[in-house]
């Protein structure tokens, strides 16, 4: 299954007013109909497969016509056991450090943006394919979104940023940090 945004969705990550949480959020920022769900659970944790069910339930996602869809939209109880990793919950936080999830996560966010900087930011960001130049291009995106964005929305970025960012970028994100906040 390749779940795939509806017009639901694209307008509820547009006004940013639908009441979605940060990982419903993510879910749909990454639900892009190419991405299966294995693929979906690999990046963004164990608990995709409850999160994409429930949003196609309510409507702000869809996925093509497999035969896993029922499998995503049977009860919420039944879905968990769909993908049964019990040792997934155990492992430590920093397993689910990712600079893929992370590159992700930005290019998500940058593409919601209308500004030619942010689309420049993003198309760097896509074509960088080396580690350190990578983070450079997340950093300089963190520093522009308070000047397209709200301060509360940007900062939300930042933090779910410093949640995937592999911790030896961490510093360098605080360092950030400390500037947005003056």
């Amino acid at each position: 299954m390749q779940p795939r945004k509806t017009a639901l969705a694209h307008a509820a990550l547009q006004t940013h007013r639908a009441g979605l949480d940060m990982r419903q959020r993510r879910v749909l920022i990454m639900a892009d109909g190419q991405r299966s769900l294995g693929e979906l659970s690999q990046l963004l944790g164990p608990e995709t497969a409850q999160q994409v069910a429930a949003l196609i339930r309510d409507g702000y996602l869809t996925a093509d016509a497999e035969p896993t869809l029922h499998e995503a939209l049977a009860t919420p109880q039944a879905a968990p056991a769909a993908p049964p990793p019990a040792p997934a919950p155990a492992a430590p936080a920093s397993h689910r450090r990712s600079l893929v999830a992370a590159r992700l996560y930005l290019l998500g966010m940058l593409e919601l943006q209308r500004d030619p900087a942010a689309q420049r930011l993003h198309q760097q960001l896509q074509r960088t394919t080396d580690e350190y130049p990578a983070v450079e291009v997340m950093l300089e995106a963190l520093t522009l979104l308070p000047q397209l964005t709200s301060p509360g929305y940007a900062q939300r970025v930042q933090t779910r940023l410093s949640e995937v960012l592999p911790e030896e970028h961490l510093p360098a994100l605080a360092r950030i940090g400390l500037a947005l906040e003056d």
